[in-house]
């Protein structure tokens, strides 16, 4: 297609003179889509190709005057852009601001290309909107308002065919299209890591924009890494000081789940399950370090808050970031031990008499060590995360490490899925010294790089980026990785581990996945049952309840123990665990976890079936009920009206299950 022969497979790169990796075929087809959508557009404002471009520029006046207007953007994105411009210094190239109508603010570059895109009148001042200059990086990110990389010959207007350019929109916290930042060179200067550059760096502009618009706020960092909090992968979250959703950073929409005006009815309380005043005891300590959250999904994340209340100037400090975090055990003493970050399970601890589970075992026994690639399949929640952590423990085991690294070869896990599509790219290969402003300022380390000598586990690789499966197939067969605004290849050893619940074979038929990449991690693929196929449940009930315990754990009662065995777990693994470390916590230091203690939505997923009749004590007869008798009165109704269905009663109440144990417990002396 003449798409893919203006966009070179090979050439100089921006960064470095390294061969460029030509974009997955699926990939460019979703730009050749957008370019032939604005060709479209062009051919109906009137725009002929060979029509000279329109080299009117704004006034010194009237560009003050749009300065000013873009105020904010321009004071936020001009540090941003400084730093990019010395990322592709010296290649023939330039970075420009544009406002939300395509009108150049501010360009930064080098003097020779400069005096060439004066030519084209693409400095300030100059209009760059479609319906003027045609199918154009700028103009054409501003209508489609996503990314767009436009090279060579994809430009409308033949005068503009000199210049490659990639594109990406700025967006305000309310989604609004600001402007746009760009970067153009010469069309033979065309290299992949432009636009991921682009993309990050409009990325850390919304979040210099999003900290400056609210002076009276709580903003919180987090990330589900630790180490990714105070980097420019983090979420960020404003709340009013009373804790009512302000604002958020795209990467903060993507962790919680939700979109933008979803959130505008939540409180910190409601996305966290804590009260904000936690936050103001969580700084008394003397070492707070990084908080622990849970998001309704239940996945855990690692926070930090900034307060810059008027009423009270307190913040807390970056230094904060560098302090472990807590455990849970240490800031909610229970009265049993319940463990937040428990040791992964080698192969054996994993065989707990499935003979599908063995199958799996004795397979992969055979194979760890040879430099073997290891492809996990099976539904979400069966534990493919913990077995790619038994691998690797074996791993060590048959190849142990010595000298200096003894002991501490990594396992670096990378959920595809649960990083944004613009931050995936920095996130597996890292960015070197000073590449956006505002990120940690010696770069940061990739994951790919981070598991050196050790184990990469790529979950969810079925959801990687086309574009970014093509970078990694470039890692696997060269052993090396460049991190993003580099001009070095680092060498890298890892045994390779991957998982998907999606069917890759199928997906690679369809394009819809890489088939050299495919073929290239499907060195042995296995596949673990879903949790109701499985012969060795109650040993794996035991196994989760001793290791979440502690090694303390409690008897279950008969009925749980019947209600566990016999349900079908939609979530696998991860809901069995996750039911247990809640009913542990509900169960405190008792010594049999009961039905109370599981909690409501569970019994209502599995359909529990009426508890028992209650005998209740007879009602109070008084002239004047107090609110207490006035409270148990309705809760009678209410058990009488469904049976005793303590589950059914509580939900026509509006109230817990446990509220209603307290209350017939307190009732009964």
């Amino acid at each position: 297609m003449q798409h893919q022969a203006n966009r070179p497979d090979a050439g100089t790169s921006l960064l470095s003179n390294a061969p460029v990796l030509q974009p997955a075929a699926d990939s460019q087809l979703l730009d050749l889509q957008i370019i032939e959508r604005s060709h479209q557009r062009s051919s109906s404002y009137g725009i002929t190709r060979q029509q000279r471009p329109d080299l009117d520029t704004l006034s010194r006046p009237d560009l003050a005057l749009t300065l000013e207007s873009n105020h904010a953007l321009f004071g936020h994105a001009q540090p941003v852009m400084e730093t990019l411009y010395d990322q592709i210094r010296n290649t023939h190239s330039m970075v420009i601001l544009s406002d939300a109508s395509g009108t150049i603010l501010h360009t930064l570059g080098d003097s020779d290309f400069l005096a060439k895109a004066d030519r084209v009148a693409l400095g300030a001042g100059g209009r760059w909107s479609e319906q003027l200059r045609g199918t154009n990086a700028i103009g054409t990110a501003l209508f489609e308002q996503k990314p767009t990389t436009v090279h060579a010959q994809e430009h409308y207007l033949n005068a503009n065919r000199f210049l490659t350019c990639s594109a990406a929109p700025i967006f305000d916290h309310q989604g609004k299209v600001l402007g746009v930042l760009d970067v153009s060179g010469e069309c033979g200067s065309f290299h992949k890591h432009t636009m991921a550059l682009v993309r990050m760096s409009a990325q850390m502009i919304e979040n210099h924009l999003l900290a400056g618009s609210f002076p009276d706020c709580i903003t919180l960092h987090f990330h589900s890494r630790p180490e990714f909090v105070g980097t420019l992968v983090e979420g960020i979250a404003s709340f009013t000081p009373g804790g009512r959703f302000l604002a958020a950073n795209r990467s903060a929409l993507f962790q919680l789940g939700l979109p933008l005006g979803a959130l505008q009815s939540h409180t910190f309380s409601s996305l966290f399950g804590v009260p904000v005043s936690m936050l103001s005891d969580h700084y008394r300590k003397a070492m707070p370090g990084l908080m622990e959250l849970y998001l309704h999904s239940g996945i855990q994340i690692h926070a930090r808050a900034e307060m810059r209340l008027q009423d009270q100037h307190f913040q807390s400090t970056r230094d904060a970031v560098a302090e472990p975090a807590l455990p849970a055990a240490s800031q909610t003493p229970l009265p049993r031990r319940i463990t937040s970050a428990t040791p992964a399970p080698d192969l054996q601890a994993l065989d707990t008499g499935d003979a599908q589970m063995r199958t799996v075992i004795d397979k992969l026994r055979k194979v760890i060590g040879r430099d073997i690639p290891i492809l996990i399949t099976g539904q979400t929640g069966t534990g493919k995360e913990w077995l790619a952590q038994a691998i690797h423990k074996e791993t060590l085991r048959r190849q142990p490490v010595h000298g200096a690294h003894a002991g501490i070869a990594p396992f670096v896990a990378v959920n595809c899925s649960a990083i944004p599509e613009h931050l995936i790219e920095a996130e597996l290969f890292g960015y070197d010294d000073g590449a956006f402003t505002g990120a940690r300022r010696k770069g940061a380390v990739g994951k790919i790089a981070q598991a050196h000598g050790g184990t990469l586990f790529l979950d969810e690789i079925g959801d990687m980026p086309l574009a970014l499966q093509a970078c990694l197939l470039r890692v696997l067969q060269e052993r090396a990785v460049m991190p993003l605004g580099s001009h070095r290849l680092i060498p890298v050893e890892f045994a390779l581990v991957c998982a998907t619940n999606r069917p890759l074979r199928e997906m690679a038929a369809s394009h819809a996945f890489r088939e050299d990449l495919y073929y290239r991690i499907n060195g042995l693929q296995v596949r673990l049952p879903a949790l109701h196929e499985r012969s060795d449940l109650a040993q794996l009930i035991r196994h989760i309840l001793e290791r979440e315990s502690g090694g303390q754990a409690p008897q279950l009662a008969a009925e749980v123990q019947h209600l566990l065995l016999s349900h079908r777990w939609p979530g696998n693994l991860r809901q069995l665990s996750n039911l247990i470390r809640t009913a542990l916590a509900m169960a405190g230091s008792e010594e049999c976890i009961t039905l109370q203690h599981l909690p409501d939505d569970f019994l209502d997923e599995a359909g529990a079936l009426p508890a028992p009749a209650i005998s209740m004590p007879a009602p109070v007869a008084s002239a004047s009920l107090s609110l207490q008798d006035n409270e148990w009165s309705a809760i009678e109704r209410a058990l009488q009206t469904h049976a005793g269905n303590v589950s059914a009663a509580a939900k026509s109440l509006g109230i817990s299950r446990n509220t209603i144990y307290r209350r017939i417990k307190a009732r009964s002396g």
